[in-house]
Protein backbone atom coordinates (compact mmCIF):
# COMPACT_ATOMS: atom_id res chain seq x y z
CA UNK A 1 0.00 0.00 0.00
CA UNK A 2 1.25 3.50 -1.06
CA UNK A 3 2.11 5.84 2.06
CA UNK A 4 0.09 9.14 1.84
CA UNK A 5 2.20 12.13 1.54
CA UNK A 6 1.00 14.81 4.01
CA UNK A 7 3.48 17.42 3.27
CA UNK A 8 1.68 19.67 0.89
CA UNK A 9 -1.32 20.22 3.28
CA UNK A 10 1.47 20.83 6.62
CA UNK A 11 3.45 23.31 4.31
CA UNK A 12 -0.01 25.22 3.47
CA UNK A 13 -1.00 25.24 6.85
CA UNK A 14 2.63 26.62 7.91
CA UNK A 15 2.99 29.04 5.26
CA UNK A 16 -0.36 30.57 6.27
CA UNK A 17 -0.04 30.96 10.06
CA UNK A 18 3.22 33.26 9.80
CA UNK A 19 1.03 35.64 7.64
CA UNK A 20 -2.01 35.66 10.26
CA UNK A 21 0.64 36.15 13.51
CA UNK A 22 2.24 38.89 11.92
CA UNK A 23 -1.06 40.87 10.94
CA UNK A 24 -2.00 40.54 14.67
CA UNK A 25 1.15 41.36 15.93
CA UNK A 26 1.04 44.54 13.68
CA UNK A 27 -2.04 44.84 15.56
CA UNK A 28 -1.05 44.38 18.89
CA UNK A 29 1.67 47.04 17.93
CA UNK A 30 -0.12 50.07 16.62
CA UNK A 31 -2.79 49.83 19.23
CA UNK A 32 0.33 49.62 21.72
CA UNK A 33 1.51 52.49 20.16
CA UNK A 34 -1.58 54.28 20.08
CA UNK A 35 -1.98 54.16 23.75
CA UNK A 36 1.49 55.68 24.40
CA UNK A 37 0.41 58.46 22.34
CA UNK A 38 -2.50 58.73 24.55
CA UNK A 39 -0.65 58.76 27.57
CA UNK A 40 1.90 60.76 26.62
CA UNK A 41 -0.80 63.20 25.27
CA UNK A 42 -3.14 63.36 28.55
CA UNK A 43 -0.17 63.73 30.91
CA UNK A 44 1.89 66.23 29.27
CA UNK A 45 0.03 68.14 27.04
CA UNK A 46 -3.78 68.21 27.85
CA UNK A 47 -2.68 68.03 31.60
CA UNK A 48 -1.32 71.35 31.35
CA UNK A 49 -3.34 73.07 28.34
CA UNK A 50 -5.55 75.31 31.37
CA UNK A 51 -8.59 77.50 29.72
CA UNK A 52 -11.01 79.53 31.14
CA UNK A 53 -14.72 78.96 30.40
CA UNK A 54 -16.98 81.57 29.75
CA UNK A 55 -20.73 81.90 31.07
CA UNK A 56 -23.75 83.46 31.22
CA UNK A 57 -26.20 82.79 33.52
CA UNK A 58 -29.12 84.66 34.36
CA UNK A 59 -30.09 83.51 38.28
CA UNK A 60 -29.58 87.93 39.40
CA UNK A 61 -32.97 89.65 40.80
CA UNK A 62 -34.48 92.04 38.20
CA UNK A 63 -33.06 95.23 38.06
CA UNK A 64 -29.70 94.06 39.72
CA UNK A 65 -26.03 95.00 38.05
CA UNK A 66 -24.52 92.04 36.27
CA UNK A 67 -21.75 90.37 38.33
CA UNK A 68 -18.29 88.68 37.25
CA UNK A 69 -17.54 85.77 39.57
CA UNK A 70 -14.35 83.77 39.19
CA UNK A 71 -14.83 80.06 39.96
CA UNK A 72 -11.60 78.35 40.57
CA UNK A 73 -11.50 74.62 41.78
CA UNK A 74 -9.51 71.34 42.98
CA UNK A 75 -5.98 72.92 42.28
CA UNK A 76 -4.69 69.89 44.15
CA UNK A 77 -1.46 72.18 43.75
CA UNK A 78 2.63 70.56 44.67
CA UNK A 79 5.14 73.22 45.37
CA UNK A 80 7.33 72.14 41.86
CA UNK A 81 3.93 72.92 39.28
CA UNK A 82 5.66 76.24 38.21
CA UNK A 83 3.53 76.15 34.99
CA UNK A 84 -0.04 75.94 36.76
CA UNK A 85 1.03 78.44 39.53
CA UNK A 86 2.20 81.07 36.77
CA UNK A 87 -1.34 80.71 34.90
CA UNK A 88 -3.43 81.13 38.08
CA UNK A 89 -1.39 84.21 39.01
CA UNK A 90 -2.98 85.51 35.67
CA UNK A 91 -6.14 85.62 36.17
CA UNK A 92 -5.66 88.46 38.79
CA UNK A 93 -5.98 90.42 35.21
CA UNK A 94 -9.42 89.12 34.99
CA UNK A 95 -10.55 91.65 37.97
CA UNK A 96 -13.55 89.57 38.89
CA UNK A 97 -16.01 91.06 41.45
CA UNK A 98 -16.14 88.28 43.49
CA UNK A 99 -13.80 84.84 43.68
CA UNK A 100 -15.56 81.50 44.69
CA UNK A 101 -13.13 78.93 45.47
CA UNK A 102 -14.62 75.47 45.84
CA UNK A 103 -11.82 73.41 47.53
CA UNK A 104 -9.62 70.60 47.01
CA UNK A 105 -6.67 73.13 46.95
CA UNK A 106 -3.71 71.54 48.47
CA UNK A 107 -1.94 68.07 47.55
CA UNK A 108 1.11 68.30 49.30
CA UNK A 109 2.20 69.42 52.74
CA UNK A 110 4.32 71.98 52.05
CA UNK A 111 2.14 73.51 49.07
CA UNK A 112 0.14 76.35 51.10
CA UNK A 113 2.74 79.08 50.23
CA UNK A 114 2.25 78.00 46.56
CA UNK A 115 -1.46 78.28 46.38
CA UNK A 116 -1.18 81.76 48.06
CA UNK A 117 1.51 83.03 46.10
CA UNK A 118 -0.23 81.80 42.45
CA UNK A 119 -3.62 83.63 44.05
CA UNK A 120 -1.90 86.73 44.70
CA UNK A 121 -3.97 89.38 44.52
CA UNK A 122 -7.43 87.65 44.19
CA UNK A 123 -7.30 87.30 47.91
CA UNK A 124 -7.02 91.03 47.89
CA UNK A 125 -10.66 90.65 46.13
CA UNK A 126 -14.11 89.74 47.69
CA UNK A 127 -13.97 85.85 48.03
CA UNK A 128 -15.86 82.75 49.36
CA UNK A 129 -14.76 78.90 50.10
CA UNK A 130 -15.11 75.68 50.98
CA UNK A 131 -13.17 72.99 51.20
CA UNK A 132 -12.80 69.57 50.09
CA UNK A 133 -11.13 66.07 51.09
CA UNK A 134 -7.82 67.14 50.00
CA UNK A 135 -7.29 69.84 51.54
CA UNK A 136 -7.51 68.04 54.93
CA UNK A 137 -6.16 65.10 53.64
CA UNK A 138 -3.41 63.80 51.42
CA UNK A 139 -3.74 62.18 48.25
CA UNK A 140 -2.55 58.04 47.68
CA UNK A 141 -2.16 55.55 45.38
CA UNK A 142 -6.20 54.24 44.76
CA UNK A 143 -7.25 51.36 42.66
CA UNK A 144 -8.61 53.42 39.15
CA UNK A 145 -11.79 50.86 39.27
CA UNK A 146 -13.07 52.33 42.62
CA UNK A 147 -14.20 55.12 40.58
CA UNK A 148 -16.87 53.35 39.13
CA UNK A 149 -18.46 52.59 42.44
CA UNK A 150 -19.71 55.86 44.15
CA UNK A 151 -19.96 54.09 47.29
CA UNK A 152 -16.45 52.31 47.71
CA UNK A 153 -15.29 52.37 51.29
CA UNK A 154 -12.59 55.73 51.43
CA UNK A 155 -9.36 55.71 52.66
CA UNK A 156 -7.35 59.12 53.59
CA UNK A 157 -4.03 59.90 53.12
CA UNK A 158 -1.53 62.21 55.61
CA UNK A 159 -2.91 65.45 56.99
CA UNK A 160 -2.63 68.41 55.27
CA UNK A 161 -1.85 72.02 56.95
CA UNK A 162 -5.96 73.14 56.35
CA UNK A 163 -6.11 75.31 58.96
CA UNK A 164 -2.98 77.28 57.83
CA UNK A 165 -4.88 77.40 54.40
CA UNK A 166 -7.73 78.51 55.80
CA UNK A 167 -5.79 81.15 57.81
CA UNK A 168 -4.29 82.57 55.11
CA UNK A 169 -7.52 83.24 53.41
CA UNK A 170 -9.38 84.84 55.88
CA UNK A 171 -6.21 86.94 56.89
CA UNK A 172 -6.59 88.45 53.42
CA UNK A 173 -10.49 88.73 53.65
CA UNK A 174 -11.71 85.96 52.26
CA UNK A 175 -14.91 84.47 53.77
CA UNK A 176 -15.12 80.90 54.84
CA UNK A 177 -18.40 79.80 53.92
CA UNK A 178 -18.47 76.36 55.78
CA UNK A 179 -21.41 75.64 58.08
CA UNK A 180 -22.57 79.71 57.95
CA UNK A 181 -24.28 81.92 56.19
CA UNK A 182 -22.72 85.01 55.23
CA UNK A 183 -23.55 88.50 53.07
CA UNK A 184 -21.88 90.79 51.72
CA UNK A 185 -22.15 93.31 48.81
CA UNK A 186 -20.00 93.13 45.55
CA UNK A 187 -19.88 95.50 42.22
CA UNK A 188 -23.42 96.70 44.30
CA UNK A 189 -24.84 93.43 44.15
CA UNK A 190 -26.06 92.14 47.45
CA UNK A 191 -25.22 88.18 48.00
CA UNK A 192 -26.11 85.61 50.88
CA UNK A 193 -24.11 82.68 50.73
CA UNK A 194 -23.90 79.95 52.82
CA UNK A 195 -21.64 76.54 52.16
CA UNK A 196 -21.30 72.83 53.76
CA UNK A 197 -18.39 70.78 54.23
CA UNK A 198 -17.22 68.56 51.81
CA UNK A 199 -20.21 65.95 51.08
CA UNK A 200 -17.72 63.25 49.87
CA UNK A 201 -16.65 62.34 52.75
CA UNK A 202 -19.45 63.10 55.03
CA UNK A 203 -18.88 66.15 56.79
CA UNK A 204 -21.77 68.64 55.17
CA UNK A 205 -24.19 69.51 58.17
CA UNK A 206 -26.43 70.88 56.11
CA UNK A 207 -28.63 71.49 59.04
CA UNK A 208 -26.17 74.41 60.27
CA UNK A 209 -27.68 76.56 57.45
CA UNK A 210 -31.07 75.20 56.58
CA UNK A 211 -33.46 77.73 56.34
CA UNK A 212 -34.82 80.32 53.36
CA UNK A 213 -32.14 83.00 52.54
CA UNK A 214 -32.18 86.57 53.33
CA UNK A 215 -35.41 87.46 50.66
CA UNK A 216 -33.64 90.79 50.32
CA UNK A 217 -30.52 89.84 48.49
CA UNK A 218 -30.33 89.77 44.92
CA UNK A 219 -28.25 86.43 45.14
CA UNK A 220 -28.45 83.53 47.03
CA UNK A 221 -25.67 81.31 46.51
CA UNK A 222 -24.83 78.12 48.08
CA UNK A 223 -21.14 76.60 47.97
CA UNK A 224 -20.66 73.22 48.18
CA UNK A 225 -17.29 70.86 47.13
CA UNK A 226 -18.65 67.56 45.90
CA UNK A 227 -21.90 68.59 44.16
CA UNK A 228 -23.98 65.65 46.17
CA UNK A 229 -27.60 65.62 44.98
CA UNK A 230 -28.97 65.13 48.18
CA UNK A 231 -27.23 68.41 49.47
CA UNK A 232 -28.27 70.27 45.62
CA UNK A 233 -31.88 69.34 46.80
CA UNK A 234 -32.31 71.10 50.02
CA UNK A 235 -30.61 74.13 48.31
CA UNK A 236 -33.18 74.13 46.17
CA UNK A 237 -36.13 73.57 48.91
CA UNK A 238 -34.78 76.48 50.16
CA UNK A 239 -34.51 78.61 47.47
CA UNK A 240 -31.23 79.16 46.40
CA UNK A 241 -30.79 80.70 43.08
CA UNK A 242 -27.36 79.32 42.34
CA UNK A 243 -25.07 76.29 43.32
CA UNK A 244 -21.12 76.16 42.88
CA UNK A 245 -19.27 72.80 42.98
CA UNK A 246 -16.44 71.08 42.18
CA UNK A 247 -14.82 67.79 42.67
CA UNK A 248 -15.68 65.82 39.90
CA UNK A 249 -12.51 67.29 37.59
CA UNK A 250 -15.01 67.41 34.62
CA UNK A 251 -14.77 63.33 34.26
CA UNK A 252 -10.76 63.91 33.83
CA UNK A 253 -10.59 60.98 31.46
CA UNK A 254 -12.98 61.59 28.61
CA UNK A 255 -13.98 59.92 25.45
CA UNK A 256 -15.06 61.61 22.47
CA UNK A 257 -18.89 61.72 21.51
CA UNK A 258 -20.02 60.59 24.78
CA UNK A 259 -18.32 62.40 27.25
CA UNK A 260 -17.21 61.71 30.86
CA UNK A 261 -16.95 57.88 32.25
CA UNK A 262 -17.53 59.06 36.04
CA UNK A 263 -18.28 61.64 38.14
CA UNK A 264 -16.46 60.49 40.96
CA UNK A 265 -19.80 60.99 42.82
CA UNK A 266 -24.07 60.87 42.47
CA UNK A 267 -24.03 63.36 39.89
CA UNK A 268 -25.02 62.03 37.06
CA UNK A 269 -22.28 62.08 34.21
CA UNK A 270 -24.73 65.07 31.85
CA UNK A 271 -23.79 67.44 34.77
CA UNK A 272 -20.28 66.98 35.45
CA UNK A 273 -18.99 69.99 34.25
CA UNK A 274 -20.65 73.87 33.63
CA UNK A 275 -23.81 75.20 33.75
CA UNK A 276 -26.93 72.83 34.39
CA UNK A 277 -30.51 73.44 35.63
CA UNK A 278 -31.50 71.82 38.74
CA UNK A 279 -35.31 71.67 39.45
CA UNK A 280 -37.24 74.52 38.08
CA UNK A 281 -35.82 77.26 39.59
CA UNK A 282 -31.90 76.80 40.45
CA UNK A 283 -28.84 76.68 38.41
CA UNK A 284 -25.95 74.05 39.33
CA UNK A 285 -22.54 75.15 37.98
CA UNK A 286 -19.60 72.27 38.36
CA UNK A 287 -15.76 73.63 37.48
CA UNK A 288 -14.11 71.05 36.11
CA UNK A 289 -10.43 72.24 38.13
CA UNK A 290 -7.37 72.86 37.42
CA UNK A 291 -5.42 69.58 39.15
CA UNK A 292 -5.20 66.15 39.31
CA UNK A 293 -4.16 64.32 41.84
CA UNK A 294 -0.28 63.45 41.41
CA UNK A 295 -1.12 59.42 41.55
CA UNK A 296 -2.93 59.77 38.09
CA UNK A 297 -1.95 63.06 36.32
CA UNK A 298 -3.61 62.95 33.62
CA UNK A 299 -6.98 64.76 31.40
CA UNK A 300 -8.20 63.42 28.48
CA UNK A 301 -10.53 65.18 26.35
CA UNK A 302 -11.07 67.20 29.71
CA UNK A 303 -8.79 70.49 29.88
CA UNK A 304 -8.20 71.98 33.10
CA UNK A 305 -9.94 75.02 33.61
CA UNK A 306 -10.77 77.91 35.90
CA UNK A 307 -14.25 79.71 35.01
CA UNK A 308 -15.31 83.18 34.57
CA UNK A 309 -19.31 83.73 35.32
CA UNK A 310 -21.44 86.92 34.12
CA UNK A 311 -24.44 86.71 36.45
CA UNK A 312 -27.19 88.51 34.70
CA UNK A 313 -30.60 89.33 36.28
CA UNK A 314 -33.34 87.11 35.31
CA UNK A 315 -35.75 88.57 32.67
CA UNK A 316 -39.58 87.94 32.84
CA UNK A 317 -40.21 89.05 29.04
CA UNK A 318 -41.87 92.28 30.57
CA UNK A 319 -39.14 95.37 31.55
CA UNK A 320 -41.57 97.30 33.51
CA UNK A 321 -42.85 93.62 35.67
CA UNK A 322 -38.71 93.76 36.27
CA UNK A 323 -38.55 96.89 37.25
CA UNK A 324 -41.60 96.52 39.69
CA UNK A 325 -40.09 94.06 41.36
CA UNK A 326 -36.04 95.19 41.19
CA UNK A 327 -34.83 95.21 45.19
CA UNK A 328 -32.90 98.21 46.13
CA UNK A 329 -29.41 98.52 45.53
CA UNK A 330 -27.36 98.92 49.31
CA UNK A 331 -25.23 101.89 49.93
CA UNK A 332 -23.00 99.68 52.47
CA UNK A 333 -21.33 96.67 52.32
CA UNK A 334 -22.48 93.98 54.91
CA UNK A 335 -20.25 91.80 56.99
Amino acid sequence: MASLDIRPTTARSISARPASWGAGKRALVGAAGLAAAGVAYSTLIERNAFTLRHTTLPVLEPGAAPLRVLHLSDLHMLPGQHLKQAWVSELESLEPDLVVNTGDNLAHPQAVPSVIQSLGGLLSRPGLFVFGSNDYFGPKPKNPFKYFRTDHQRSHGEPLPWQDLRAAFTERGWLDATHTVRELEVGGVRVVAAGVDDPHIERDRYETIEGRPNPLAHLRLGLTHSPEPRVLDRFAADGYDLVMAGHTHGGQLCLPFFGAIVTNCHLDRSRVKGASNWGSTMKLHVSAGLGTSPYAPARFCCRPEASLLTLTPVSHGDADFDADQSLPQLATEIN
